[in-house]
């Protein structure tokens, strides 16, 4: 059987600024923007390519204190173009930083190693890896 992470709530503190970083900024697209009622609404956005999603929304969706969120990674096959991307969209990001060492023998250096780093406006701490091959 497979179990497949495809939804991961983000807590923000403003959902419409929220939604306009992931969407414009980060290239996300916007699956739904859903209004349940005055008090309650979910927005589901999906990175170009993944098979898992972001939650955002506030009344329906777990009570975390926005910002609280760190660690959540992006994979991409080029990270100097992805980097030169996030840049271009405004968003504050990191110098391309190598962590560790390569566990085996990579065409492209940055492969496993290479990692840039940003926040969406609450504080939310994302990375984005290179990989772009597998073995």
């Amino acid at each position: 059987m497979n179990w497949t992470l495809e939804v991961v709530v983000v807590p923000v503190s403003d959902v419409d600024r929220a939604k306009e970083f992931y969407a414009e900024r980060l290239g996300f697209a916007v699956d739904h923007d859903t209004v349940i009622n005055d008090d309650a609404r979910i927005v589901q956005l999906t990175p170009p390519g993944s098979g898992c999603s972001i939650v955002i929304g506030e009344g329906v969706v777990p009570d975390m204190p926005p910002g609280s969120l760190k660690g959540l990674q992006l994979v991409v096959p080029d990270l100097h173009k992805a980097r030169a991307e996030l840049v271009e969209r405004g968003v504050e990001v990191s110098e391309i930083q190598v962590v560790g060492k390569n566990p085996r023998p990579v065409p492209e250096p940055l492969d496993n190693v290479g990692f840039v780093f940003f926040t969406d406006p609450d504080g939310n701490a994302w990375g984005v890896q290179q990989i772009s091959s597998r073995p």
